[in-house]
């Protein structure tokens, strides 16, 4: 072979997992079938880490949110997505959004141009005997799906994730629409339009009679990751449940009667140039000429221009509490590891930070060492556990970072305090790991 271990699939976690094993002295070959005549349901370029669902990371604050936790522990790490990430970033409040062009770009050119790192855009279908990480997402190939349920015997576990719009900034009507940041926290980075309760009601019945998208048979049993629900299907679920997720009013004073809105919908920032803006929390199955209809009816967005619409996929997942060891690997075929959103983690963030442990795992492995895993007190070992024995797997389903994932705290602490006293207790624990792990680094 002309390289150390293979990867399979070049999204955030492959990328990440690359990155790290190529800084480690490792020889890599990075499998991505985009671009060698292959292409997915939801991307649009063949570029490394393009970002399909939402521009943004999620929250920055590494004090009082868990994601802004594992933001800090991955930049410890030397994290490629998180450099780039942060070299790239636009304005969006207290959560750290990307120019989604712009970080793809750069974080190709820095894996295409690692001397350590060779790209071969190809389709992999089958199982490797050599040194492996799949990473190939929620959109896996069915021929590599295929050779892994043939493996493990057990079917894949899916779901359907949407896609949110995404509108052109100079045709929002600013008139109606105002920038503020809820609570005014992190500055004007979001245009916010009001409803009032009769415009509401309206919006509410309008999703509920849209026509949808038809699912194939195969597809109709799929559940919904909760985290990124259709807005209609939310809408399905009662007509306030809209008011109290991602068009709730609370916190946003509108300008114009200095009250805060019955319902507002918010766009967020999805380029450097600040021309388009993401619908947030907007995801959707519904047909498209539906949601230019729809759409158009919220105050402000009359006359929008929209540069990508809604959409919506299935994604699939194995159950990793049952199929992988406390390192990522396959237990009935040790010589591949699985990372990023194929194992169960959710979000770009969790996707890439499994990339870096099952790349760290493996350098160790191959370098005839062992690493013991970050502790369950930290961000990374508390993702890490959740999707390697900590879920049940008769139940197992994505999930994103949280304090629920970590330990109890030993004492009791006020509500106010308890996310700090989390996070306080994560720095500590990831120094001490940190410190022992480096001693056997190579400088």
């Amino acid at each position: 072979m002309t390289f150390d271990i293979h990867i399979i699939g070049g999204g955030l976690a492959g990328s990440e997992a690359a990155w790290q094993l190529a800084e480690a002295g490792l020889r890599v070959r990075l499998s991505e079938m985009r671009g060698g005549g292959d292409a997915t349901p939801a991307h649009e370029t063949d570029r490394l880490a393009e970002m399909v669902c939402s521009n943004s990371f999620r929250s920055d604050d590494a004090e009082n949110n868990a994601v802004g936790l594992l933001h800090q522990e991955m930049r410890a790490l030397r994290s490629l997505i998180m450099r780039v990430g942060d070299k790239h970033r636009v304005p969006a409040g207290s959560a750290l959004a990307v120019d989604r062009d712009a970080f793809a770009a750069e974080v190709t050119k820095s894996i295409e141009e690692h001397p350590n790192v060779t790209v071969m855009r190809e389709r992999i279908d089958v199982l490797p005997d050599h040194p492996t990480i799949i990473a190939t997402g929620p959109l896996t190939g069915s021929g590599l799906a295929e050779a892994i349920t043939a493996e493990t015997g057990q079917g894949a576990l899916a779901f359907f994730d949407a896609i949110a719009p995404i509108v052109h900034r100079d045709s929002v009507d600013m008139s109606v629409a105002w920038m503020a940041a809820r609570w005014d926290k992190g500055g004007k980075d979001y245009i916010n339009c009001p409803l009032d309760k009769a415009q509401y009601d309206d919006f509410v019945a309008a999703l509920n009679s849209g026509e949808k998208t038809e699912f194939k048979d195969w597809e109709k049993d799929t559940p919904y990751f909760e985290g990124c629900m259709p807005v209609e299907v939310m809408a399905e679920r009662g007509p306030q449940t809209l008011r109290f997720g991602p068009m709730k009013g609370v916190g946003l004073d509108d300008p114009r009667t200095g009250r805060w809105p019955y319902a507002c919908v918010q766009l967020r920032q999805d380029n450097a140039l600040g021309t388009l803006w993401n619908m947030v929390g907007f995801q959707t199955k519904l047909k498209h000429g539906e949601q230019v209809r729809i759409f158009r009816t919220i105050p402000g967005l009359e006359n929008a221009e929209f540069a990508r619409l809604g959409g919506i996929h299935r994604n699939s997942f194995i159950n990793s509490p049952r199929l992988l060891d406390g390192e990522l690997r396959l237990k009935s075929r040790p010589n591949v590891r699985f990372a990023g959103q194929i194992t169960g983690c959710e979000g770009y963030v969790e996707s890439a930070a499994v990339g870096i442990l099952a790349a760290r795992f493996a350098a160790a492995e191959l370098r005839g060492e062992s690493l013991s895993p970050p502790p369950v007190e930290t961000a990374l070992g508390a993702i890490l556990g959740h999707i390697t024995g900590g879920a049940d797997s008769e139940s197992f389903q994505p999930m994103n970072i949280n304090f629920g994932l970590m330990p109890p705290l030993p004492e009791r602490f006020k509500k106010a305090d308890r996310k700090k006293a989390y996070t306080d207790r994560a720095r500590a624990a990831l120094a001490d790991w940190l410190q022992s792990t480096r001693q056997r680094e190579p400088a």
